[in-house]
């Protein structure tokens, strides 16, 4: 006779794993669910572009689907076509010839393309650095597949710094991720450091992940640069970018990857598992992006610039109490706010009271003092100066006179 199976001490439902209990909330979700609890909130929190994507890729996509093959599996790397027009568009825009001994991967965005990175390079207890302020993302992502992130402090203007970089590495780091232009500080890295840490990362056998998903994004003569373009950075180097951004395509999710032909086997057995391959009608939308080029994103830019500006002006409106950092690309302005309350109970308020919305700053790891991310390419300028209002407004009603940021 068999032994009894003990009961378990909770219902499955309630036995949620260990890792996952270690991983933030999602906050984008979050601050959704609030939005919908207060009809007519006004976003300046979600990080799209206002513009829909290029009538190329809608066509390209009406036109796929009428051959029975179009519904079979397609190949785990992505469309031959589409990973020949990444070959020429990484040679032209990013200087970036791909080699024989490197392999681009379409993913379902560039988000998955970092986890699948992760799950190829790193084993459980292993460590990947971060710049802080982070991307939310990257360190979930890293907790998910018990990767310890370890952050080093970027200095006052919020770019790298290298000492800090070279100190939180140990002997279990595996990467060094940046991003430039820069989520959620809105700064375009400069080439120089940038440089740098792949240099770091070569002479101490690591790799760099370099995201550039905002690489369109560039203000005030400011230039994107890619670290893969260095002549010997082929080895070590994982560069990932998104269709997303630039060419108004977030739900449509597709991204690639860039990295040494040595993960490839690794990428394949996580893509077959994961995703098979990306959503074939989806990979057809990217191709007719791609035949616009990146010029139609370019020709959003100076009314982007101008959202941009609009922004620091209205806030400026706030005096001491608000000291806004300095962007040079993507779409985002880091506001640090002399506040009484930490910044998801002010982001609360600012719904509740005030139906205008922005991300806290302590889901990018910006724990000391308050600080909200505010996004300004998801709004037409009309909008956009409603919210500002709203913004204003309320933060001129929260914020106590005489309370300065630190």
């Amino acid at each position: 006779m068999s032994a009894a199976v003990p009961a378990p001490n909770s219902a499955p439902a309630d036995r949620v794993s260990r890792r996952l209990h270690q991983v933030q909330d999602p906050v984008i979700p979050i601050v959704a669910g609030l939005m919908r609890a207060h009809p007519g909130t006004i976003s300046l929190g979600q990080g799209v572009v206002h513009y829909p994507p290029p009538p190329a890729a809608l066509a390209a996509a009406a036109a796929f689907g009428h051959r029975a093959a179009d519904h079979h599996y397609h190949a785990a790397a992505g469309l031959p076509p589409l990973i020949e027009a990444l070959h020429a568009k990484l040679q032209r825009e990013n200087q970036m010839r791909v080699g024989a001994d490197q392999v681009i991967l379409v993913t379902a965005g560039s988000n998955m393309a970092f986890s699948h990175c992760l799950m190829a390079i790193a084993d459980p207890g292993d460590e990947v650095v971060l710049m802080s302020p982070y991307y939310f993302n990257h360190a979930m992502a890293a907790q998910m597949a018990n990767v310890r992130p370890v952050l080093a402090p970027t200095d006052a203007a919020a770019q790298p710094d290298l000492a800090a970089v070279e100190a939180a590495l140990t002997a279990r780091t595996r990467a060094v991720v940046t991003i430039s232009p820069n989520n959620p500080a809105g700064v375009v890295y400069q080439p120089e450091r940038l440089r740098a840490i792949n240099a770091l990362c070569r002479d101490r056998g690591l790799f760099h992940i370099s995201d550039e998903a905002y690489e369109y994004f560039t203000y005030d003569g400011h230039a994107h640069f890619s670290p893969g373009s260095l002549a010997d950075a082929g080895s070590h180097t994982i560069s990932l970018y998104s269709f997303s951004k630039g060419y108004g395509m977030a739900s449509w999710r597709v991204g690639y990857l860039v990295a040494p032909r040595s993960l490839l086997t690794a990428l394949e057995k996580i893509q077959d598992t994961v995703l098979i391959c990306a959503p074939a009608a989806c990979q057809h939308a990217a191709l007719g992006a791609l035949s616009v080029g990146p010029d139609y994103c370019r020709g959003y830019l100076a009314g982007i610039a101008r959202n941009r500006d609009l922004c620091r002006q209205r806030l400026a409106e706030l005096g001491p109490r608000c000291r806004v950092t300095d962007s040079s690309g993507a779409f985002y302005l880091l506001l640090r706010l002399g506040s009484p309350w930490p910044a998801m109970e002010l982001v609360q308020r600012l719904i509740r009271d005030h139906r205008v919305a922005a991300i806290p700053g302590d889901a990018f790891g910006l724990e000391a003092g308050c600080w909200l991310r505010i996004a300004y390419a998801a709004l037409p300028p009309d909008d956009l100066e409603r919210g500002l209002d709203r913004l204003v407004q309320g933060l001129d009603r929260l914020l106590p006179e005489g309370l300065q940021t630190p």
